[in-house]
């Protein structure tokens, strides 16, 4: 019979250590993997009925195959700030762009805005027809480039990109065919259709500031958002210009672009008085002489930057609009609305429910030249 060895009893409080250790590696090995810095990781949606505005990230199954089901979100609106400082108070910005032609030069100037990118969406609305398609896929590089593999600090919270459900009205899109007289009317129907559509399927219900800004808008200070919301009016836009090379000095100079900022008239009142319900007014045609004041005319080196004038009309090239404005139903009628249209037709809208616009005729954004 051989010796007998004596066993020693295992110490519990060994067993517990050990037990608890496997259950974190267990829950480490287990839980996904995720890089983004907290500030992003707040802002993600839960799941696929959360505000569009959200960044999505799927949920993993849970073990019998099923997913969670959506929680119930409380928004307090009552909480939900627009103010003169947006970056302190950390204030959503939804940028729309209605895009028909992708320029680089577009992008470029988006990146270069200061103000944080996490708090901006950007969303886009394009016609389903070939130029359209080849803005499309323009677009998708540029926002893989970005967010994917650009800096953290460039990158965007979330993207949106949705096709319009209707034909474009003009085939071409030169500018020499967009600003035609007789296309005026057909045109900005059709981007009032394009505009009213981005803005409902996108506006969240925490976005505090929505910024127009046409595709074609490729310089701008980098300080754009902050500029604009200082002034804590419910409607501003800034002055649209163009560059160019005066055929004369061959030098660079730059003219006024956007004539749909104004201050109205008699002469257009009556005007307007004399027409049919489905007429619209137009600005900027030797045809239609309104005599309203023009904001693209009130540049003036010798003020500043902060000058503020009162608007009847307003310009979408550049138009930074508080989101309540939108909330309370101001949007861009496609028909004659008082004989005006699409984002004069929105200021008026807005004038009926209380909220008045504003114009910084010094401070200018440039639009590209064809």
């Amino acid at each position: 019979m051989g010796p007998v060895r004596s066993l020693r009893r295992t110490n519990p409080l060994t067993v517990i250590v050990g037990v608890v250790l496997c259950i974190v590696i267990f829950i480490f090995i287990l839980q996904p993997s995720n890089s983004d810095p907290p500030a992003r990781k707040a802002a993600a949606a839960s799941n696929p009925l959360s505000p569009p505005t959200s960044p999505f990230r799927k949920q993993n199954e849970q073990a019998n195959g099923k997913r969670i089901p959506p929680p119930v979100v409380h928004y307090h609106m009552n909480n939900l700030t627009s103010s003169s400082d947006p970056v302190g108070n950390r204030e959503t910005v939804l940028i729309l762009t209605p895009l028909a032609k992708f320029y680089q030069e577009y992008w470029d100037n988006l990146l270069r805005l200061s103000y944080p990118h996490e708090l901006i969406t950007l969303a886009f609305i394009i016609p389903k027809n070939r130029e359209g398609n080849a803005a499309t896929a323009a677009l998708q590089e540029q926002i893989t480039k970005t967010q994917k593999s650009g800096p953290e600090k460039k990158r965007f919270a979330s993207i949106i990109i949705e096709r319009q459900d209707f034909e474009p009205p003009l085939v071409s899109q030169t500018e020499t065919e967009r600003h035609k007289m007789e296309n005026q009317k057909s045109r900005r129907a059709a981007m009032s259709r394009a505009r009213n559509s981005l803005l409902f399927t996108t506006l969240g219900p925490s976005t505090s500031w929505v910024l127009w800004l046409d595709a074609d808008i490729v310089e701008t200070p980098p300080t754009l958002i902050q500029d604009l919301a200082a002034h804590n009016k419910p409607i501003i836009v800034p002055n649209c210009f163009q560059r160019f090379t005066d055929p004369k000095t061959r030098k660079r100079a730059e003219r006024p672009y956007d004539f749909n900022s104004w201050q109205d008239s008699e002469t257009a009142q009556k005007l307007a008085e004399g027409m049919g319900k489905d007429d619209i007014l137009l600005e900027g045609y030797a045809q239609m002489a309104t005599y309203r004041t023009l904001m693209a005319y009130m540049a003036d080196n010798n003020e500043g930057l902060e000058q503020e004038v009162n608007l009847d009309g307003v310009g979408g090239t550049a138009l930074l609009v508080k989101a309540e404005v939108h909330r309370d139903g101001a949007m861009f009628p496609p028909f004659p609305f008082y004989n005006l249209i699409e984002t004069e037709g929105f200021a008026k809208m807005a004038k009926r429910l209380g909220w008045s616009s504003f114009g910084l005729p010094n401070y200018k954004v440039y639009h590209y030249n064809e």
